[in-house]
């Protein structure tokens, strides 16, 4: 496996800051279509398409997407929770439909900027992986449409009209090296002297948002709330004091190598490391824990626009959906799927144990947070 992508460490702030519901707990490229005008079967212009029933049926869809004949994405690494296979699958399931994988390692709010690059372009993204917080700044970027299995998708976690959808998360978790530390039981515990030079966060919360969500969880840890994170700039301060937080880069490399043997992070992406250090396991502490999600959205100027269509399809399907299981994400139809019959059991019962209390900040608290963190951050871990 690659090295962590500098996406993990540049992703801006949140994840996504909608409330969470039941389905937690349990460059370039070739030329496309351009115009995206009467690119569908039957002449439905796909750019306006707003559900699976503008186009008819989901063959008439395929055949829309297939003679567009190419779908371009952004900011997707192929080691973030299970990307790659799902990739691969829509490559094996659609052959004529050629994936451009454009720049893997930019943040949300660099897709927006190359969607505005590139706008009128081959070469603009088709569609979006983004956080919550970029996407309420940019609605007027999406396209609205709601997948076939819309229904599913708790009301918290998409937008009403479906210019924005909520598709995989997970909690805050910290994961070690059990070859050298007994589980950690609380965050406290992280403050002791086995743990000297050896904690790292994933990147720096004034940038990144598995780190501010990290400082998100030590806050409600250490009995604070969400309108004010100082207990967690404190928690950190006094880690560094102790001589316990490591200042790396968190990859793959320095985890399998031993130099960050405890690292906050997602815990999906903190599962993936058990691939090179059989010895990794995940925690989530007892007590409230700090979730998120990712959401998906379709560029407005999307030069295939039914490719991006059924792409959004795609990702929603029993299939994908536990492929985002299989890289250890929680998927946002996972309590249906529950109902339904449809989900993987053995993969979600591999799942670390989720958190009773649940808490995830508003725009207004992530706002807050960042401008308090940009004033203290620096100076409480010097």
């Amino acid at each position: 496996m690659s090295s962590i992508s500098p996406r993990r460490m540049r992703r801006v702030l949140v994840a996504g800051t909608a409330a969470l519901s039941a389905a937690l707990l349990l460059s370039s490229c070739a030329g496309g279509s351009g115009s995206g005008t009467d690119s569908s079967a039957g002449g439905v212009d796909a750019a306006t398409a707003t559900s699976l029933a503008d186009f008819g049926t989901m063959e008439e869809l395929e055949a829309a997407a297939i003679a567009e004949g190419q779908l371009n994405v952004i900011a997707l690494p192929r080691d973030w929770a299970n990307y790659g296979e799902i990739l691969d699958l829509f490559a094996e399931k659609y052959p004529e439909i050629t994936i451009n994988e454009q720049s893997p390692d930019v943040s949300s709010a660099e897709e927006i900027q190359a969607a505005e690059t590139n706008k009128g372009l081959d070469t603009a993204p088709d569609v979006f992986d983004i956080g919550l917080t970029v996407a309420l700044q940019n609605t007027d970027a999406f396209a609205p449409y709601k997948v076939e299995t819309w229904d599913d998708i708790p009301d918290a976690l998409k937008e009403s009209t479906g210019l924005f959808v909520g598709d995989y998360g997970g909690y805050m978790s910290v994961g070690y090296d059990s070859s050298k530390f007994d589980a950690p039981e609380q965050i406290s515990d992280l403050l002791g002297s086995d743990y000297k030079g050896s904690v790292a966060i994933n990147g720096d919360p004034t940038q990144a948002g598995a780190a501010f969500a990290a400082v998100g969880l030590a806050t409600v840890q250490n009995d604070g709330t969400l309108d004010d994170f100082q207990p967690g700039i404190d928690f950190f301060s006094e880690l560094n004091a102790a001589g316990n937080m490591l200042k790396l880069d968190v990859t793959t490399a320095t985890i399998a190598s031993g130099e960050t043997p405890v690292v906050f992070d997602w815990d999906y992406l903190n599962a993936s490391h058990k691939a090179d250090n059989p010895a990794w396991e995940v925690v989530i502490f007892p007590g409230t824990g700090y979730a998120g999600y990712y959401n998906q959205a379709i560029n407005v100027d999307a030069p295939n626009p039914a490719a991006a269509r059924l792409w959004q399809e795609f990702l929603y399907s029993d299939e994908v959906q536990n492929l985002w299981l299989k890289g250890g994400a929680r998927p946002v139809r996972m309590e249906a799927m529950i109902e339904a019959g449809t989900i993987d059991q053995k993969l979600a019962d591999a799942l670390p144990e989720a958190p009773a209390d649940t808490v995830v900040p508003t725009e207004e608290q992530s706002t807050k947070a960042g401008t308090l963190l940009g004033e203290k951050w620096a100076a409480a871990v010097q």
